[in-house]
C-alpha cells in the first residue's frame, strides 16, 4: 500500500512491525518444537511405570487390542458406557483389579480380593499386610464390595491370555500417576436421591472392612455341594476354573474327580478328596503337568476346613470316575 502525496508515510514502520511480530512467532515456534524433544520435565512416562514385570506401554497395547475405549474413558477420551478408568488403580488398587478383570461378568467379593493379596506383585505394590488394611487404603474397593459384591455386571468376560491382566493393570497404574489437572471431576450429587448417588454410611464402610467375608447365605446352607458352589463364586475360583472340561487358567473341574492326574515330575496321583484338599490349601505341593508353581495362591489362611470340604464336595459333584 503506497502513501498519498502530502501525508505522513508509516508504511515502512508498519512493515517492520509486522516482520518483527512474525519473527517473534517463528522463534516461539522453534523453541516449543525444540522443547518437545526434551525429557518429560518431571512428568510420568509409560515406559517408567511397571507392574508385575510389565510396563505401561505393553498395557496400553492390551487396552487398545480389547477396544476398552469403546466403553470406558481415560482422561475423558473414549466412550461413556462404563466408568472412567483414569484413577481406578489409585482408588481401587491392584488386588481388586486382579480379582475383577479375569471374570468381569461378576463383581468380586471381599474374599476374592483377599486371595489376590497373596500374589507377590500385588503385595509389592500395595505394601499392606491384611485385607482390612487394603480396604482402608483403597476406599473405592471397599465401596464396590459393599454395593456390588457377588452381583452380575454388564461387562463381558474377556478372553485374557497369560500376563495380559497384569499388563493392563500396569497401564492403569500409569494413568493413575499422570498429572490430569483435576480429571476426573468430582460428581455433584447434592439433592439426588437414587441409590448410586447416596454417600456410603460410615457404618457400612466399617462393616465391610472389619466383618468376616463369609456369605450369610452360604453359612445357612446345609447342603455341602450347594454351599461349595457359593464358596467357589465368593472366592473367585471361577476366574481360573470352569465347571466343565475347558481349561481357563487352571484345569476344568468337570469329570475331574477320580481320574489319574499327571504331575510335573512324571508321577501320577488320583484326584480324590485328599488331593483336592491339598491342592486348595497348598497348590504347589504337587504341581500338575503343564502348569507352573505359583499360578494359584494358597488358601490355607483364607478358608476354614469345612469350607474346603464343601468346595471339594462341589467339585466331586461335577462328575468323574467312581461317581
Amino acid at each position: 500500500m503506497s502513501c498519498k502525496p502530502g501525508e505522513p508515510c508509516e508504511e515502512g514502520k508498519k512493515r517492520r512491525t509486522a516482520f518483527g511480530v512474525l519473527g517473534l512467532m517463528a522463534l516461539i515456534f522453534i523453541a516449543l518444537s525444540f522443547m518437545s524433544f526434551l525429557d518429560s520435565r518431571g512428568q510420568v512416562v509409560p515406559s517408567g511405570v511397571e507392574y508385575a514385570g510389565f510396563d505401561a506401554v505393553e498395557g496400553k497395547r492390551i487396552f487398545q487390542a480389547y477396544n476398552c475405549m469403546g466403553c470406558h474413558t481415560i482422561v475423558g477420551n473414549g466412550a461413556y458406557l462404563g466408568p472412567d478408568l483414569t484413577n481406578i488403580y489409585e482408588t481401587a488398587g491392584p488386588a481388586w483389579l486382579e480379582a475383577f478383570l479375569p471374570s468381569a461378568g461378576s463383581w468380586p467379593t471381599r474374599t476374592a480380593v483377599q486371595v489376590q493379596l497373596q500374589k507377590p506383585a500385588v503385595a509389592a505394590d500395595v505394601n499392606v499386610a491384611s485385607i482390612d488394611a487394603y480396604l482402608d487404603k483403597y476406599p473405592a474397593a471397599a465401596e464396590r464390595i459393599i454395593r456390588r459384591s457377588g452381583h452380575a455386571t454388564i461387562m463381558p468376560n474377556l478372553p485374557f491370555r497369560t500376563g495380559e491382566v497384569a499388563k493392563l493393570i500396569a497401564f492403569m497404574k500409569y494413568t493413575s500417576q499422570m498429572d490430569t489437572e483435576g480429571w476426573p471431576p468430582v460428581p455433584k450429587v447434592a439433592g439426588l436421591t437414587f441409590p448410586h448417588a447416596t454417600p456410603m454410611p460410615a457404618a457400612a464402610v466399617a462393616a465391610v472392612i472389619t466383618a468376616p467375608a463369609e456369605s450369610s447365605q452360604a453359612a445357612d446352607l446345609d447342603d455341602a455341594i450347594t454351599r461349595g458352589a457359593v464358596l467357589v463364586e465368593d472366592n473367585g475360583c471361577t476366574a481360573c476354573h470352569s465347571a466343565g472340561t475347558d481349561k481357563v487358567v487352571g484345569p476344568g473341574w468337570g469329570g475331574l474327580f477320580g481320574h489319574e492326574a499327571l504331575l510335573g515330575d512324571g508321577s501320577t496321583v488320583t484326584v480324590d478328596d485328599t488331593y483336592l484338599t491339598e491342592a486348595i490349601m497348598d497348590p504347589d505341593a504337587q504341581i500338575a503337568a503343564g502348569f507352573e508353581a505359583g499360578a494359584m495362591p494358597p488358601y490355607a489362611d483364607i478358608l476354614e476346613a469345612d469350607e474346603v470340604a464343601a468346595i471339594v464336595a462341589y467339585i466331586r459333584s461335577l462328575g468323574g470316575e467312581g461317581q
